[in-house]
């Protein structure tokens, strides 16, 4: 690709929307989390997600332990949470890179202060590139408030092209 149609690709495909999350997954040892924005809703019946995840993060390898799943969604202003998960994993008795979680179904942390959370299964993938798609089936839902979600726009970030 020449120089010119590598700079058009890369402005086009960040005029997709995205929105940031906290992808988290505990193997009954170890956890990981970490900040992901490729996430969409791909089926109604049965709900299901897919949701990019950088194939050399420590969450990709707790996540493929465990084929479990919590997804929390952040709201508008919640950029400090969304880039405390920029960094690895820090877990502090009930806080998890300093911030308050809690565990359901899956026992894989959920943020206490996000507006809404799913969890559930890892049910395939498809392991091409950098970031592996990982589609998860949502077995468990929580809605604590309605709320704008965080974008990357917003944040002033560009990933992504």
């Amino acid at each position: 690709m020449n120089e010119q149609a590598e700079a058009a690709k890369k402005s086009a495909l960040r005029m997709i929307p995205y929105g940031l999350y906290v992808l988290a997954a505990t193997d009954g040892n170890e956890i990981g989390a970490g900040a992901v924005n490729w996430v969409t809703q791909t089926s109604f019946s049965p709900p299901l997600v897919a949701m990019g995840v950088k194939k050399d993060s420590g969450l990709y390898s707790v996540l493929k332990q465990s084929g479990q799943f919590a997804l929390s969604f952040l709201e508008s202003g919640q950029k400090d949470i969304a880039f405390s998960f920029f960094k690895p994993t820090a877990v502090d008795g009930g806080t998890i890179n300093g911030h308050p979680f809690e565990t359901f179904e899956t026992g894989a942390p959920v943020i206490s202060a996000a507006p809404a959370w799913v969890e559930g299964r890892v049910i395939a993938e498809v392991d091409l590139g950098d970031h592996s798609c990982v589609v998860g089936e949502v077995t468990n839902a929580g809605n604590r408030r309605d709320a704008k979600p965080l974008t990357l726009e917003e944040c002033g970030v560009k990933y992504g092209g």
